[in-house]
């Protein structure tokens, strides 16, 4: 399994267990607004989960251009290659 296909299962999870996400709905197109009705709060503890995932600090600006579910995970690739 590749890094971005854990990256996606672990930010499923969280999406599930946290946001209360359906499982089925999370693809990787996915609007994270749009489509999966995260709000800016949600949005803010999805990057604190996160920060608490990677144990790496997150970029709040970086941030703020993420859309997708994708977008997601190439932050994610980005931080864990630092």
């Amino acid at each position: 399994m590749s890094s971005r296909e854990n990256l996606f299962k672990k930010l499923s999870e969280i999406l599930v267990e946290e946001f209360e996400i359906e499982e089925d709905s999370i693809k990787s197109d996915a609007n994270l607004y749009d489509e999966l009705d995260l709000d800016s709060i949600d949005a803010v503890d999805l990057v604190v989960k996160l920060r608490e995932m990677t144990g790496k600090k997150i970029d709040p600006e970086a941030f703020k251009q993420v859309r997708t579910v994708n977008d997601v995970i190439d932050e994610m690739e980005k931080l864990l290659s630092k």
